[in-house]
This record gives structure tokens, sequence and C-alpha cells, in this order.
């Protein structure tokens, strides 16, 4: 069975702003077809996004808006498998799609990261990032262009197949299964620690902002998907989510001093992700 590797790039902490998709085609273990696109996002491109992907207004200018490519990702990705590394990527499609009210492509999606995390042991409570994988498997890449990633995320289904002599259809399986089937950690209480069965566990997750839902009920969200939740941002942080009012309001301009610390540590290197609200449900529900 074939299938598609895909990755975005986003303009701002809304994941609705796509502004570069990259599609690789897999069939018989082997890539077959290419493709890459620019996306106008009509909407503001953040500072720190731009640092991490270099994609501007000026490099999108031109490009088509979503709704105008949505038939060429409907024929790559309906009644396929769709592989992404996390969730991320798939909530970004999801949102980007109901932002112009256009049909959700129709596909079977797999999570790359959760496939790593059972297929190598020393991926499998931390470390599992697309880069880190791929440096273990002697990959080499540029990150942050939407179809290297793509290629990447479908390097470690492929090795995970060769691996494990799993196919497609025995990952999709195999993902819904506990990491080490011989333990059963799924069952334990909801820790703010993070569920370590759960698909993103190491993470380290912080909120900001006004919530449209309660912090506790927010923190046990994240708990239950294997976030391990602060109530500061530190060099440890890898995902801080801000409420949607805020986003919203302050269009990438006034920012509070979580959001401002976690972007100045970004600039440093670290890896942290910016998420709404709204994106963060998403993903968990997704996730979960």
């Amino acid at each position: 069975m074939g299938f598609i590797a895909i990755d975005v790039e986003t303009a701002n902490p809304d994941m609705a702003s796509i502004c570069q998709i990259g599609l690789a085609r897999y069939e018989g273990g082997l890539l077959t077809e290419e493709w890459k696109s620019y996306i106008d996002p009509e909407d503001y491109f953040d500072d720190i996004n731009i640092s991490i992907h270099g994609i501007d207004e000026s490099t999108v200018k031109g490009a088509p808006v979503l709704a105008q490519i949505s038939q060429q990702l409907h024929g790559f990705l309906d009644n396929r498998v769709a592989v992404c590394h996390t969730h991320f990527d798939r909530v970004a499609i999801q949102q980007a799609f109901e932002k112009y009210r256009i049909r959700h492509p129709s596909c079977d999606w797999l999570d790359s990261a959760r496939v790593a995390r059972r297929a190598w042991g020393e991926f499998a409570w931390g470390g599992y990032g697309l880069y880190n994988v791929c440096a273990a498997l002697g990959y080499e890449f540029k990150h942050h262009d939407a179809l290297e990633d793509a290629k990447a995320a479908g390097h470690i289904l492929l090795a995970a197949i060769v691996r494990s002599g799993l196919d497609i259809e025995g990952w999709i399986k195999r993902v819904r299964q506990p990491i080490d089937p011989d333990k059963t950690s799924s069952g334990a209480a909801i820790r703010r620690d993070g569920n370590p069965e759960g698909p993103l566990f190491g993470e380290v997750l912080v909120f900001t902002g006004a919530l449209e839902i309660p912090r506790r009920e927010a923190a046990d969200m994240a708990a239950r998907i294997g976030c391990q939740v602060g109530s500061g941002i530190t060099k440890e942080t890898t995902l801080l989510i801000v409420g949607d009012q805020d986003i919203k309001r302050l269009a990438g301009h006034a920012k509070s001093s979580k959001h401002r610390k976690a972007e100045k540590l970004i600039t440093e290197g670290h890896a942290i992700r910016i998420l709404r609200e709204s994106d963060f449900k998403e993903l968990a529900a997704l996730s979960e």
C-alpha cells in the first residue's frame, strides 16, 4: 500500500495560516512524486514564524490561497493514508479547510512520531522530534521546508516498516496500542506530569492568556495526551498555548510576558511551538 507524506508551515500561531504545503507520494517503498506550493494565508506573518522557516509576505506574493488548490490537495489525499510527524500538520490542514468552508480530505492519518516511538526504544519516551529521529537514521534534510519535512516523515515510516516487518496497515493498528505492549501504563490516573503513553509525552506545555475552558480542565486535557503542564516559561518548555482572544486582539504585536519570553527562547535556539487554544483543543481531540 502506498501513502502520502505531508507537512505544512504556518504564518503565525493560528494553525489555519498555512503558508507552504509539501507532499510526497510513496508507492512500493519508493518516492514517486513530489509537490510543493507556497500559499497566501490571507493573514499576518509573525516574526517568530518567519525566523523558523524564512517565509514572509514577499515570498507568498502571487501564490494561490488554499481554496484555489483544494481540488489538487483532494486528488493527492482522498482515499489515501496521509503521514505526518505529530498531529500538528493534520490539525493545520483541518483548520485551514474549515476556514474556507472546504470539505476535509477523506484520508486515514498516520503519525510518524507515534511510529518512531514504537519502532525504536531510544525514542519511546522522548527525543522523537523529526530532526532527532532522522539524525539517528542518518537521513539529512532541510528542516522547516514543507516538502523536505514531508519526505523526512515518509523516510521514518519506511525505515520503521523495514525494521519491524509491519506494513502500513500493521502500523495503523500498532500506533493505537501501548508503546510497550507488555506494560499497561495507559490505565494510570491522569497526572499533571503527563500520561507516559500519551502521543505527546515529553512535551512541556504552558498556557497564557484568556482561555475559553477553565485552566484546570485544559491542564487535565494536556496531561491525558502526555504533556507535562508548567506554570511558567523555562528552557524546558516546548509548547505555549495562547488564548484565541489574545491571538486575534494582539495580531502579533503586544504579547503577554510568557509569550515574549517564549519568543526570546526561540530566537536563542530553543524548540518552542506556539499554538492558539482552538488548535490545542483540536490537537488534543485527535490525540486521544
